[in-house]
């Protein structure tokens, strides 16, 4: 095949992607517009479960933004020129995520004509209100970090700006955990354990997005990763899945200790039905086990590898939270320890709950924000990692 034909099939190939995502964005659109037309009784929330699976897309997608950041700390903060040369993506990949995740969590809380109120009037009380400053935070900061990355006049500043993202994404996960930490309302949370358990979780999952998407932009181009590189990404990525999986257990075995928590673990570990299998099955099993074992194996560890292994670390990421925000507000709070409560609002009573079409559509639309931030910005700018510039074509960054 001529090189011309080759390229015109790579073209439309990448348009009919952005197709695909700017299609998803709509639909996600759609969605929050029928929820705020309809109200969420088109939903399969309740007046207990009032954050439904759109939270788990928002929240992974923001925690996995604090964690995906991590490459272009390593290179920046600590000096490693194997994750230097992948600072940019890494914080392309943070800006989209974020963008996406805010994006949802906006859109699902309804009302969001309001946003202009909760940006203007703020209650220090509330983590709620902390996090708008984080949020904006993290884009400012990431963005001028891009800045001082590609622009070769500033790079002086950019260990200095990098060092800085470095700190700020560590207390926004801090208060993104926080969130649920300080929430009294429901028994499942309430753990300071939450704050360091996220920021650790992010590590793995925001490792994660970052080798499936370099694996994919190094497959479009026809780039090889160097097989030294690729075997200390997974490793490191392996040491993270261990280190977040050692944090829910400690969660677990901490809630295990205190009497008035007891019911709610047997209810997430042994008898929530869809919760139990999710924990074991695929958080502890697909999101733990699995990808250990490909990333540890004294084989090859390919891009293949790189991807599988990922891949199933993302779905125990979303497994986790599925498990954590839903589970978590389906157990009743107990009110009068050593009481039955019983109303016409079924409090004291484990409630259920199916997601719905807008709901999935609103999720999936966060995953569509965000994967088309980052194929403009690999195909606009030079955001393909490169270790030896002078050797590789790049095809990603070049114009049409």
């Amino acid at each position: 095949m001529q090189i011309g034909q080759f390229a015109r099939i790579e073209r439309r190939f990448y348009w009919l992607l952005v197709a695909l995502a700017a299609l998803a964005v709509a639909a996600g659109f759609l969605a929050a517009h029928a929820m705020e037309e309809h109200g969420h009784s088109i939903t399969g929330m309740s007046n207990q479960i009032v954050w439904g699976v759109p939270h788990v897309f928002a929240i992974f997608l923001i925690v996995a933004a604090s964690g995906v950041l991590n490459v272009a700390s390593i290179g920046s903060v600590f000096g490693k020129p194997d994750y230097k040369a992948r600072a940019p993506l890494s914080g392309l990949l943070s800006i989209a995520m974020l963008a996406g995740g805010l994006a949802v969590l906006m859109l699902d809380l309804g009302r969001p004509e309001r946003v202009i109120v909760a940006a203007t009037h703020f209650n220090f009380h509330s983590v709620f209100a902390w996090n708008v400053f984080l949020y904006s935070g993290m884009f400012a900061i990431v963005a001028v970090y891009l800045w001082m990355l590609m622009e070769a006049r500033m790079s002086r500043y950019a260990k200095p700006l990098g060092l800085a993202a470095f700190a700020w994404r560590f207390v926004l996960t801090t208060g993104t955990g926080s969130i649920f930490g300080f929430l009294v309302a429901r028994q499942a949370y309430q753990s300071a354990l939450l704050a360091p358990m996220f920021i650790v979780l992010s590590l793995g999952w925001g490792l994660a997005v970052f080798l499936m998407v370099q694996s994919a932009i190094y497959a479009w181009n026809g780039l090889q990763l160097a097989p030294a590189v690729q075997t200390r990404m997974v490793r490191l990525l392996g040491v993270f899945v261990a280190a977040g999986m050692y944090f829910v257990l400690v969660y677990h075995m901490t809630n295990l200790y205190w009497a008035r928590q007891f019911a709610f673990e047997r209810f997430i570990l042994l008898d929530g039905a869809i919760y139990a299998w999710l924990f074991w099955s695929g958080y502890v099993v697909l999101g733990g086990i699995v990808p250990m074992a490909i990333f540890f194996s004294p084989q090859p560890r390919g891009p293949l590898a790189a991807v599988a292994g990922s891949a199933f670390v993302l779905i125990g990421a979303f497994a986790q939270l599925y498990v954590f925000i839903i589970g978590g507000q389906a157990f009743p709070l107990e009110i009068f320890p050593g009481f039955a409560v019983r109303s016409s609002f079924l409090d004291g009573s484990i409630d259920s709950y199916t997601p719905s079409l807008p709901e999935l559509a609103l999720g999936v639309g966060g995953l569509g924000i965000a994967f088309l931030i980052t194929a403009v910005g690999v195909r606009v700018l030079r955001f393909t990692p490169q270790d030896d510039l002078g050797s590789h074509p790049v095809l990603a960054g070049a114009r049409d």
